[in-house]
């Protein structure tokens, strides 16, 4: 920890006169959990596209290992190593999930797409399959079909599909979003684990998740960043305090 591995400099975006983003910036730190908070239109959503590529800043920077990826699209900074979680969320809903694992392992490897021909799955590749569903706590399910399994378990899926690109830096966006309180804690789980790993860097609403996973922790207002720190620190600054009026205050929803 303590390298940084995703940087923003300064972050811009206009869209016809509206700065919905306004002078962010941003350090990702390799190895953490880090979050990006902050109330309905603060801005968090927009940052969050810009630093994925899936729209370019009006101004700024974006650098990855200290590469500028600022005008590099989407599949290139893929390969690099920083994957969004959706691009690879599609699942196979008439598949299984060992046969969903193995498509997105071949997409990486550049393979063709022989997943149902037994004789072409070598030991190596079982053994990742089986090791990346382990590690989303659905390896007794590899068999089931995807289609078939809980909202909350087709989640694990997805990451499970993400983690088969062997990313540096996860990126998810709301990734509690629609599950119930079991699911959450799986999820949660989930990316706990990587930790000290794998680098995130989360969009999140739900407070109780952000203060229990985040090592550090950005907020965002009216497209600024107001405050950043852990979530005992930023939870009591009274900028962010105010930011979140109407709902209550920060510490509320921890």
């Amino acid at each position: 920890m303590g390298q940084v591995i995703l940087e923003a400099r300064d972050l811009r975006k206009e869209f016809s006169g509206f700065l919905a983003v306004d002078g962010v910036d941003l350090q990702v730190e390799e190895g953490t959990v880090h979050a990006l908070i902050g109330p309905n239109g603060a801005g968090k959503t927009t940052t969050f596209n810009l630093l994925t590529k899936f729209i370019d800043p009006t101004s700024g920077s974006i650098f990855f290992r200290g590469q500028d990826i600022t005008r590099m699209p989407p599949a290139k900074i893929a390969k690099l190593g920083m994957v969004r979680s959706f691009q690879i969320s599609a699942i196979f809903p008439s598949l299984t999930l060992r046969e969903n694992l193995l498509i997105a392992m071949q997409l990486h490897s550049h393979q063709s797409f022989t997943f149902w021909r037994a004789s072409k799955i070598d030991a190596d590749t079982n053994d990742r399959i089986n090791q990346l569903l382990e590690q989303v706590g659905l390896l007794q399910e590899a068999g089931s079909i995807a289609g078939d399994i809980s909202y909350g378990k087709r989640r694990a899926l997805e990451i499970a599909t993400t983690l088969a690109l062997d990313p540096a830096v996860l990126l998810l966006d709301e990734p509690m979003s629609g599950l119930g309180g079991e699911d959450i804690h799986r999820i949660t789980q989930i990316i706990q684990s990587f930790k000290g790993n794998k680098t995130v860097l989360m969009v999140e609403h739900n407070l109780s998740v952000v203060a229990s996973l985040s090592d550090k922790i950005t907020v965002l207002a009216r497209g600024r960043k107001i405050a950043e720190g852990t979530y005992a620190q930023v939870s009591v600054e009274p900028e962010v305090q105010t930011a979140y009026i109407g709902n209550a205050s920060v510490t509320a929803h921890a």
